[in-house]
């Protein structure tokens, strides 16, 4: 897995399935995690602070400066289909640089958060652990300034 990659998890496979999930109108947000969990997608039900077997936002990284609890929301979904391939977009996701930012988010978790579960979608490979106070940080969906892929279904 390289940085950047977007994981799906198996069980958010099933949730799209059985319409648990609406990717162009429910909320989502990214969460932030330390290294002390790895995530995978076998995960058992995977969630967000909600009811689940794992539960991500234990692992939290501590809130502060510009990362709020839970983590920021994704904003600009499309979910389309060009040419037989439906992808699921989002803009890119920007931390300003602050002295208070965590100093330790290793993963990103994708959850639905309008989801009374808080279902998990996926998780996002940051490569090693990241410290936010350092440095601004920015999640660009398939390295697109702007709009682009989460994923796709081809």
């Amino acid at each position: 897995m390289a940085v950047g990659d977007v994981t799906f998890f198996d069980q958010f496979k099933v949730d799209l399935g059985n319409k648990i999930m609406d990717l162009d109108s429910d909320a989502y947000k990214v969460g932030f995690v330390t290294s002390s969990v790895t995530p995978t997608a076998a995960a058992a039900a995977p969630h967000w602070g909600g009811t689940g077997t794992t539960n991500y936002a234990t692992n939290q990284v501590t809130p502060g400066g510009n990362y709020a609890t839970g983590g920021p929301s994704l904003a600009g979904l499309a979910y389309t289909n060009s040419g037989g391939t439906v992808s699921w977009k989002a803009n890119k996701i920007s931390i300003a640089q602050d002295a208070s930012n965590p100093t330790n988010a290793r993963w990103g978790i994708i959850y639905n958060s309008t989801d009374t579960n808080k279902r998990a979608v996926g998780f996002v490979d940051f490569g090693t652990a990241r410290d936010l106070s350092q440095a601004s940080f920015e999640i660009r969906w398939d390295s697109v300034d702007g709009n682009g892929t989460i994923g796709t279904l081809a």
